[in-house]
């Protein structure tokens, strides 16, 4: 276990440089002085090629510099740049003549561009809300938090109609179903609200068992070794068509972590193993074996993806790997997973790292080299899933050492 020990030490001094070098790249290039809010549409050295502003990485932003806060301790600067994302939602991003739905994008001064049907908007600003009130107290956060997470659930369980008047995606007298982004979201957003909303504990934890019967009793296809991004209501397979095949191995091993997390919680052997399991699979076929790293669609009955981008090697897949083995290693102390996350680390290191800039390239080609120009953000990629893995990976690593430290002393 020593060599292991030194192997984890140097992960973690790796992880907290990397995100030393994040943080300040989005602090120095991303934020608004002028009109508040967070700009993510920027080039390798940080310069803004859009002003348009994602209202899922206002969302985001405030969410991740909470997060900050609430593990490393309050500073000034990550305080002001959470506070700012959340009074730019607050302002601009939220359509009150549609029953509180969301924006997709907003103008830099904030006028609304955008509006999509999908709940995600509603989904990051209840992030950040409740994280924020776990730092503050200041119960309009939780309030707010609250009506969101209600509205998503409401939407994403058919109770009530789209007060935006956006119909489904897909005609649905011809066909209709269940899209995998919706449970597993909200699994994620129900493990922050029960950590920052205690008293109502007994809500967040039937709300969390509901996803994850979602998640494993319509989407999870032990026999085709993956978790289906969209399937028929009562789970059928639409193998007739390319989104009714289509696979998301980021995703998998995403929903994976986050029924880990659900299983810890729970002290649930059986959850846990499930989402290993679909772990195991999502990386076993989601892994590039020619030139590394995790494919970003694939088919699960070998066919075509439709997806011209489908074999391209996005940043946010690669986070979820490391996180998500990261987390089996801890839990299990299997040395497969750790050389998984190290296999991850190296690719990684080698293509998407940029140690003169900081951050990482968010899109590259099957081959690892990045698409040109290369950027560092855009309207779906900010302040997110390179600090919040960078962040975890610190953290379980501490839990690692800590119990091997104490195990050494017994």
């Amino acid at each position: 276990m020593e060599k292991q020990v030194e192997q984890l030490k140097e992960y973690q001094s790796w992880a907290k440089d990397e995100l030393r070098r994040a943080v300040d790249f989005w602090l120095k290039n991303g934020m608004d002085p002028v009109n508040g809010g967070v700009y993510t549409c920027l080039d390798r050295e940080g310069k803004i090629y859009s002003t348009d502003k994602s209202v899922w990485m206002q969302g985001r932003c405030g969410w991740i510099f909470s997060y900050l806060c609430h593990v490393y301790g309050k500073k000034q600067e990550w305080m002001e740049a959470a506070q700012s994302c959340l009074d730019f939602m607050e302002k601009y991003c939220i359509n009150r003549e549609a029953g509180n739905r969301m924006y997709f994008t907003v103008t830099a001064d904030g006028r609304p561009l955008r509006q999509r049907r999908y709940c995600f908007s509603e989904g990051f600003y209840c992030m950040a809300n409740a994280e924020y009130f776990g730092l503050t107290n200041d119960k309009q956060y939780i309030e707010r938090a609250r009506a969101a997470y209600e509205l998503i659930y409401q939407l994403n369980h058919r109770l009530i109609q789209d007060p935006t008047g956006l119909g489904p995606k897909t005609i649905p007298t011809t066909r209709s179903g269940r899209s995998l982004a919706d449970p597993m979201i909200y699994l994620n957003i129900t493990s922050i609200m029960r950590r920052c909303d205690p008293e109502n504990k007994a809500l967040y934890d039937q709300r969390a068992e509901e996803c994850c019967k979602e998640i494993l009793t319509y989407h999870y296809k032990p026999e085709l070794g993956c978790l289906l991004e969209t399937v028929g209501l009562d789970g059928e397979v639409q193998s007739e068509c390319t989104a009714g095949r289509m696979v998301d191995p980021g995703h998998d091993i995403e929903c994976a972590w986050f029924m880990l997390e659900e299983a810890n919680y729970l002290g649930s052997e059986m959850l846990h193993a499930k989402a290993q399991n679909i772990f195991d699979q999502a990386f076993e076929h989601g892994w590039d074996k020619e030139y590394e790293g995790l494919l970003y669609f694939i088919d699960c009955m070998g066919m075509p993806p439709e997806a011209y981008e489908h074999d391209m090697k996005l940043w946010w897949p690669q986070n979820e790997l490391m996180i998500a083995a990261m987390m089996l290693y801890r839990d299990l102390g299997d040395e497969k997973y750790l050389k998984i996350f190290d296999k991850t680390l190296n690719y990684c290191k080698r293509v998407f790292c940029d140690p003169q800039y900081g951050e990482w390239y968010g899109y590259l080609r099957r081959d690892g080299k990045p698409t040109m120009p290369p950027c560092k953000g855009s309207t779906f990629k900010g302040p997110f899933h390179v600090l919040r893995m960078l962040i975890m990976v610190d953290c379980m690593i501490d839990e690692i050492l800590k119990r091997e430290s104490s195990r050494a002393s017994m």
